[in-house]
């Protein structure tokens, strides 16, 4: 009996010993199962929903993924046989247009997911953000931007401290903003896992950003990205990795909602001479930037400066700069049309970028007879055809163009930079340099505003005449020329220092002085009558 009884006890003990064997076998193979996500999904989503955009996944193993946007917005791939760290990017055209210039090109965002959540869904959504942090590990691991890491076909070796890195950015950058948002866990939101029923709060915070991928000057290719609020002011931009400067989510948030319910916006759109700069650059400013600033208490008017430095008649369009504010422009507005400077960049020849120069800034003024000049089957490159491209978008939109002659650039009539200065806006043929057709850019302008019937600012001679009115090294007080021993950022031979002193941008100084033209020159023109009553009628 006792042997029996021994021999039960211990076939009850087996039977549980196995029970429990099984069961937590059980919950382990279960475990291994969804230790990582069968499925990836995510929302696309820039300023609008990116619907039935192209999309792509590339894993660690170089396995290529492609499929589409639904209508919500969204992706969803499989993920057997898919091995982590991923990059998954997002196009609104041809993938391969997203490192072009030369043409309109599509919007073009990425997000990097490094490692699998341990849900059975692993979330990946592509915005603004995620973009900018693929931005940053791109720069890190040696490429000009996001796209060309997406274009090696490899996702390589990704070190954690450049994730952590990039995402510290973002959090000092956005922490504040998330929180005003009243998203949830706002310091630490991740744009990329946030979950759908965030949404909504999300696309608030991204509505306020103007995204894009800047410009790499010599390969001619898209670069890093670029991030600014709804008024332009950038938030990261100037470097390509870096701190960013803080996204103010009250202050965009109230003037999105002024520019959206403002009796009128006036439009700047053109190169360094008028932009908005990053505050790290100061006293660095456009002339545009200090324009809109003579009309801040204003809730009737808003001045929106989108212009870009670097950017030409061209490219503003090609780069989608101009992208950015076209769905701002309301019927009745004005667009003021203010490029030239960087059109110029038409020399063959030119070390390194002179190529990409031609290919994708360049635009040809028009001959002595006023005819536009352009290679066969290339319009485009008519400096009068890329203006009058402008004008067409404006009409289009019921809004109303005008045409400004470009700054004056600190050079005299032997094309040093001093006093007095003279008109500099035109080529010529030369040994050193090699521009297929040659003429004056300012002449061009002043002879499209006539055939288009377009009021003009001529900027130019009333600047020069400014200029010329001053005393010998006096547009040294206007001009960037700036102490280092008060700007840090002017240090170690900086362009705009007083060692290389730039004769082309202004300080804050000479951007309050090219306002003041800007304003003395719509007052006098009897074209802008009624311009002049809304801006100037206080």
């Amino acid at each position: 009996m006792m042997l029996s009884t021994l021999h039960e006890m211990q076939i009850k003990k087996y039977k549980v010993a196995t029970l429990l064997f099984l069961f937590f076998t059980g919950l382990t193979l279960m475990s291994c199962q969804h230790q990582y996500p069968k499925n990836i999904t995510g929302i696309a989503f820039e300023k609008s929903p990116l619907v039935n955009s192209q999309v792509r996944l590339l894993d660690a193993k170089g396995k290529t993924l492609h499929g589409l946007t639904d209508a919500q917005d969204r992706y969803f791939f499989s993920l057997h046989n898919i091995t982590a760290p991923l990059l998954i990017s997002v196009s609104t055209g041809p993938a391969s247009d997203c490192v072009v210039n030369s043409r309109l090109r599509p919007i073009c965002m990425s997000v990097l997911v490094d490692q699998f959540s341990k849900e059975s869904i692993q979330i990946a959504n592509i915005n603004p953000l995620t973009d900018r942090l693929v931005s940053d590990v791109s720069v890190m691991k040696g490429f000009i931007g996001p796209q060309q890491w997406i274009n090696s076909n490899s996702v390589g070796d990704i070190q954690q401290d450049w994730i952590d890195q990039s995402r510290l950015f973002l959090k000092r950058g956005f922490g504040d903003a998330f929180v005003s948002a009243k998203l949830t866990d706002g310091k630490n939101f991740n744009p990329a896992t946030y979950s759908a029923d965030q949404h909504d709060i999300a696309a608030s915070v991204f509505s306020l950003i103007h995204h894009n991928r800047n410009y790499d000057n010599n390969s001619g290719e898209t670069g890093h990205t670029t991030l600014a609020d709804i008024s332009f002011r950038p938030i990261v931009g100037l470097f390509p990795s870096g701190e960013y400067e803080p996204l103010n989510f009250f202050r965009a948030h109230d003037e999105f909602n002024k520019i959206k319910k403002a009796k009128l916006r006036i439009f700047i759109v053109g190169d360094s001479t008028s932009a908005v700069y990053e505050q790290l650059r100061f006293p660095r400013m456009g002339w545009g930037q200090a324009f809109a600033e003579k009309f801040l208490n204003r809730d009737d008017v808003v001045i929106v400066v989108g212009s870009r430095a670097g950017r030409s008649s061209r490219d503003f369009y090609n780069g989608r700069w101009f992208a950015q504010m076209e769905p701002l422009i309301q019927p009745g507005d004005y667009l003021l049309i203010n490029h030239g400077h960087n059109d110029q960049n038409c020399d063959a020849l030119k070390p390194i970028r002179g190529a990409a120069d031609v290919m994708n800034l360049c635009t040809y003024p028009n001959d002595d007879l006023g005819q536009p000049q352009f290679p066969l089957e290339k319009p485009e490159m008519s400096f009068q055809h890329s203006l009058e491209n402008y004008l067409q978008l404006a009409r289009k939109k019921s809004a109303i163009p005008i045409l400004f002659t470009p700054t004056t650039r600190i050079k005299n009539a032997v094309g040093l930079q001093n006093v007095p200065v003279v008109t500099s806006h035109y080529t010529r043929k030369s040994d050193e340099k090699h521009y297929r057709y040659v003429g004056d850019y300012s002449k061009t302008i002043r002879e499209v505003a006539i055939k288009n019937q377009v009021p003009l600012i001529d900027l130019e001679t009333a600047s020069i005449q400014f200029v010329n009115s001053l005393q010998d090294s006096d547009w040294k007080d206007y001009w960037l020329v700036v102490d280092e021993n008060h700007y840090p950022f002017y240090a170690n031979g900086m362009q705009g220092s007083r060692q290389l002193p730039d004769g082309t941008h202004f300080q804050k100084k000479g951007a309050e002085v090219m306002a003041e033209l800007v304003s003395q020159l719509i007052l006098q023109n009897s074209e802008l009558a009624k311009l002049s009553e809304k801006l100037f009628n206080q």
